[in-house]
């Protein structure tokens, strides 16, 4: 016993050795919540108050469960294969296996996966003669989902209006499509054990009696339904250990309710509230920054972290003039921590959406360093940019039969799998591409396919005099692609990633310094590329083919904050920190998105063991033009005495103004006011940057004298800045 117990410190060894009462524990990042967990098992087991069989633990990844499979088998000579220690949805899946027939399922029911689900929408959709515009199958999906996670059949959804009437509709269409065939997608799998349980009292007393002690991981990631399920299993007898941070909990997008953390207290009258703080983690510097940050959400359960081995070296912040100067800076910092020592798997680089990634995938792939995308996709593999750019690629050649059965029915236009095949028949029959075989098809097949050719033709007559990135948002628009994301639930990401390769596009020029009337070259020979397109075309090959690191090399961790949940590395680098990216837009006009915002860059921070690299820049490239930004509020709320500035930082006074109050602006601004309502464009050196004027304005005032910068933001959002040197300007 004393062996089991050495290693734990005070509050550890406080929750272990509970009494068999329902229980809270709170564990910051790093305080060690797995080895409670198993401990606490182990305890149970060891003194005899549970048999192995008695105990159900629930994880909410399949890593976490194993993992703590494992450690048990280490700490006690017991078999832990019959053990009921899994996911939700696999503990789900065993109950429902072992009792189908009141679960009104056969034996051999099959899982439906994301994808699968998506498919089977799809072919109902299909056999309703729905129109697939009107009502999105993903939306569709999403609808479902939401549902049966809030524990809701299609006859307990509240209709609103007729379109909501239509989505219920189909969900209980749907539902039955799954019940004839014998199917259950993820959220059945809940839904359906739940009711099992609720309906069916001998069976939910006997597991009642079975399991006297419940233990839950990452409890502040549960949904509704998964904690009325647990209470239904827990009775009034079972005894409840809820381990979680409320501070961690960033998943409201997919139902995750911090609520319930709290809710759990009062409905169980929970008496042991035991906090885990010491973290074994992080440097001090790191822990008090995030300690400081988190203070500033309400409604907190409340917990500091605090660390034994002292406090590290201070965050490191560096401010970019743009964002491929950001990446270039980062590329430079991992190559000097590489040569320090550290293993780039032990590095880490996060970023707040997806769409950033571009930038920074580029800057590794050319300092050839070899990254991989962690729970991702790499930017040029991303089904979206994918699809855009197999167009691109039918505008440089029509007869590229790959690109052009991939689009032809994307976005879908009414073309079935039916019309594909007798095309390819009739251009393998002729020897000729897909393209070329199009007049040979006829009725209606010819009809549909037909007017996809014409559109990619009309998009090659429109752009032939365009710029390249102009070329590719004209594309973008063109093709349908932005329309159909829009009309998706959650198509805001994809359309980030659309917009970022217009990006790519304008990068790609200004890298290459692409001329029509200069070969390019490769070693001694002189290669002609006939096009800015064809050659963007074979950059993004490049970059979509070797550098992503195959499994078990070392390779530089990428990922969003989202990702990176439950990890950790040696040194992390938290970049794009700026006003409307970190936090989000959407986040920052209402007060619970930006709690969650703020709880989205604590578990940023808690991910790092020794070094903090923090990074922002003053412009990026937004739609193929530069957007400018302020620095992120979150560095107002880091404290002082824990970071270190690389680039000089400077006093900032924020005053708004009307866009007519410009009297109280320094008589500089006001020189610059007049000066541009003349001259929309003018420029002062590299530093100079002029943005229309919009009807509302912010304007920073950083440093004195010569030193001082000012920064006016311009639009609703706040996302367009005026840079000015002072110096350079009262020079003018």
């Amino acid at each position: 016993m004393s062996q089991l117990l050495q290693h734990l410190n005070e509050p550890q060894l406080a929750a272990v050795t509970l009494p068999p009462q329902s229980a809270l524990i709170l564990a910051g990042a790093g305080s060690g919540k797995t080895r409670v967990l198993t401990t606490r098992i182990a305890w149970l087991i060891q003194t005899g108050q549970v048999s192995p069989q008695g105990v159900l633990a629930v994880t909410f990844t399949n890593k976490a469960a194993k993992e703590m499979l494992t450690r048990l088998s280490a700490m006690l000579p017991i078999n832990t294969r019959g053990m009921w220690i899994g996911t939700f949805h696999g503990l789900c899946n065993r109950l429902l296996r072992a009792h189908h027939r009141d679960a009104m399922l056969p034996q051999t029911f099959q899982i439906l996966d994301t994808q699968d689900q998506l498919s089977a929408i799809k072919r109902l959709l299909k056999s309703l003669n729905v129109d697939d515009e009107k009502y999105p199958p993903k939306n569709l999906q999403y609808f479902i989902n939401g549902a049966k996670e809030q524990g809701l059949r299609a006859h307990q959804v509240e209709v609103y209006d007729d379109y909501n009437r239509r989505f219920v509709e189909l969900f209980a269409a749907y539902d039955e499509q799954c019940q004839r065939e014998g199917v259950c997608d993820f959220p059945e799998l809940m839904l359906r054990c739940y009711e099992l349980l609720s309906r069916n009292q001998p069976l939910r007393e006997h597991y009642q009696a079975r399991f006297k002690h419940i233990l839950v991981d990452e409890f502040q990631d549960t949904n509704p339904l998964q904690y009325q399920w647990l209470k239904l299993l827990a009775g009034n007898h079972s005894a409840m250990f809820a381990v979680g941070d409320d501070d961690q909990s960033i998943y409201a997008f997919r139902g995750a309710n911090v609520g319930n953390m709290a809710q759990f207290e009062r409905e169980f009258k929970v008496q042991n509230r035991i906090k885990l703080e010491q973290n074994y983690r992080s440097f001090g510097n790191i822990l008090n920054a995030a300690n400081t940050l988190i203070a500033n959400n309400s409604k907190r359960l409340g917990k500091n972290l605090w660390t034994a081995q002292g406090e590290g070296e201070p965050i490191r912040i560096y401010e970019a003039m743009q964002d491929t100067q950001e990446a270039q800076w980062l590329v430079e910092e991992i190559r000097g921590l590489i040569r320090d020592g550290f293993n780039r798997s032990d590095i880490a680089c996060l970023y707040r959406a997806n769409a950033q990634s571009r930038v920074l995938e580029h800057a590794l792939f050319n300092a050839g360093i070899p990254y991989r995308v962690y729970g991702g996709l790499r930017f040029f593999e991303r089904a979206e940019i994918k699809h855009a750019l197999a167009y691109l690629r039918l505008m440089e050649n029509a007869h590229d039969d790959t690109a052009f059965a991939r689009v032809v029915n994307f976005p879908t236009r009414g073309i079935g799998a039916r019309s594909v095949e007798q095309l390819q028949d009739l251009a393998k029959q002729h020897g000729t591409s897909l393209y070329a075989a199009v007049p040979y098809l006829t009725g209606k097949p010819g009809s549909s396919i037909g007017a996809f050719v014409k559109m990619i033709e009309a998009m090659r007559f429109e752009t032939q005099n365009l710029p390249l990135p102009e070329i590719v948002e004209h594309i973008i628009h063109a093709s349908g692609l932005l329309t159909h994301y829009q009309g998706e639930k959650e198509g805001q990401e994809r359309i980030e990633n659309l917009n970022e390769l217009v990006n790519a596009a304008t990068a790609f020029i200004s890298e290459e310094g692409y001329r029509m009337d200069a070969p390019a070259t490769l070693g001694d020979a002189e290669i002609q590329i006939a096009s800015p397109l064809a050659a963007f075309l074979s950059h993004a090959a490049l970059e979509a083919g070797d550098n992503q690191a195959q499994a078990g090399m070392d390779a530089v961790q990428m990922m969003t904050v989202h990702a990176a949940k439950g990890l950790e590395f040696h040194a992390v680098f938290i970049t794009g920190m700026e006003e409307g990216l970190f936090p989000h837009e959407n986040s920052i006009t209402e007060e619970d998105g930006l709690q969650e915002e703020r709880r989205l860059m604590y578990v940023a921070i808690t991910r790092a063991r020794t070094k903090l690299y923090l990074s922002f820049s003053q412009s990026r490239m937004l739609h193929g033009q530069t957007r400018y930004g302020l620095r992120s509020r979150f560095f107002d709320e880091l404290p002082e005495a824990t970071l270190k500035w690389l680039t000089p930082k400077v006093q900032r006074y924020t005053h708004s103004h009307s866009s007519s109050a410009w009297d109280e602006l320094p008589p500089v601004v006001e020189a610059y006011r007049k000066k541009a309502s003349h001259d929309s464009g003018w420029r002062i050196g590299q530093s100079v940057v002029h943005a229309k004027f919009g009807e509302g304005v912010i304007v920073n005032i950083e440093g004195s004298g010569t030193d001082a910068r000012v920064q006016i933001n311009f639009g609703r959002h706040g996302l367009k800045l005026l840079s000015l040197a002072v110096a350079k300007l009262e020079a003018v």
